[in-house]
């Protein structure tokens, strides 16, 4: 009953991107996946759109693996040649918006996690196919994680299902962004007249431009700093009071993301401002047993350069998941049906593996 084969997994693949699910409208897929893990007989808990279970012998004295992915999709392109709700078999690829990103990895984690759901483990197992990630949204992970902790569910390490071609993704930069505004006293061009505000943004541009931090991450490297939009002025014959621009800031594990805000507004005169910083880098030890299982089973390790649900987690994660990130977000978006098949043998290698290293 609890077994879930290749062709299941694919069946529902079919369903998920059958139904529309744009972030924040992930209601349609929570209901699929819900009645899927019902009908495999998974005692299913749900907090909005995010569908979660735990193992049937959870032990709160063992270490609990956290398996995860998204079941939300951005909005399709304009370009698609065909209906992007509409799943397509044609030549061994399943077409669709979300097979790719995540849904291959949501349907394998989801049969993984089947496989395993009555099975005692040298440490717990929790199955979360969350919503929002796309998005970062206030009612996905971030509502998850609370969840888990008011139900008394430490969660000590995550395996996050993104396409990388089921290789081992140890790290993510973090994300930082500022909204700037350097301020000047308006004037007449003509008569040199006030403070250019526009000459002082290009003064602390150039501070950011050539900024050097006193860390650097062994992982992920340095951190990288991008201007990335500026606007200031009214019209020709004024001297601007005011200019706006923004910066991009890639973080690493070496500062926390409030040391990097506290270290860069130390460094400029004018006004930054960041929009969030919940958006953390993410990096896990050569040593974690997640890591050394997936170097047994063959998977290379390597550090991501797209940003998931990791950023949020506080515990050890390592991202590995069905299908290519470059297919992501694109027109006429699709998964191969021999990577379903392969994720599932995968993870439940990764699975064995993992038992003999905790």
């Amino acid at each position: 009953m609890g077994q879930v084969s290749a062709q299941e997994a694919i069946a529902l693949l079919d369903r998920l991107i059958a139904t529309p699910s744009h972030s924040r409208e992930e209601s349609g897929t929570g209901d699929v996946i819900e009645a899927f893990l019902c009908a495999k007989g998974v005692d299913v808990q749900r907090i909005y759109n995010n569908v979660w279970a735990r193992c049937v012998a959870f032990d709160s004295n063992k270490p609990t693996l956290l398996l995860n992915s998204h079941h939300d999709t951005v909005k399709p392109s304009a370009a698609y040649t065909f209906d992007p709700y509409t799943p397509l078999h044609r030549d061994g690829r399943i077409y669709g918006l979300g097979s790719n990103d995540a849904g291959a990895s949501v349907v394998a984690l989801a049969a993984t996690f089947c496989q395993y759901y009555r099975e005692e483990l040298p440490f717990n197992l929790i199955l979360a196919l969350t919503a929002e990630e796309e998005v970062m949204g206030e009612k996905g992970m971030r509502a998850a994680l609370p969840e888990f902790e008011r139900q008394g569910i430490r969660i000590d390490m995550a395996l996050v299902g993104e396409p990388t071609e089921m290789q081992a993704a140890v790290g993510e930069r973090g994300l930082l962004v500022f909204d700037a505004t350097a301020h000047g006293r308006r004037g007449h061009a003509a008569r040199n007249e006030g403070e250019n505000a526009l000459y002082k943004a290009i003064e602390d541009i150039e501070r950011l431009r050539s900024y050097r931090f006193e860390r650097c991450s062994e992982l992920l490297g340095p951190i990288n700093i991008a201007v990335t939009m500026i606007s200031a002025g009214t019209q020709h014959n004024v001297v601007p009071d005011e200019c706006r621009f923004v910066v991009d800031v890639r973080t690493t594990d070496a500062y926390t993301n409030e040391q990097t805000v506290e270290l860069l507004q130390a460094a400029v005169e004018c006004d930054l401002v960041p929009r969030s910083t919940r958006v953390r880098a993410s990096a896990i030890g050569e040593d974690h047993p997640l890591v050394k299982a997936a170097k047994a089973i063959g998977r290379q390790t390597f550090v991501s350069p797209t940003t998931s649900d990791m950023a949020l987690m506080p515990f050890p994660s390592l991202k590995m998941g069905v299908g290519v990130s470059s297919r992501s977000h694109s027109a006429d978006e699709y998964v191969l049906e021999s990577e379903i098949e392969e994720g599932i043998e995968l993870y439940d290698q990764l699975i064995q593996k993992l038992k003999e290293t905790i």
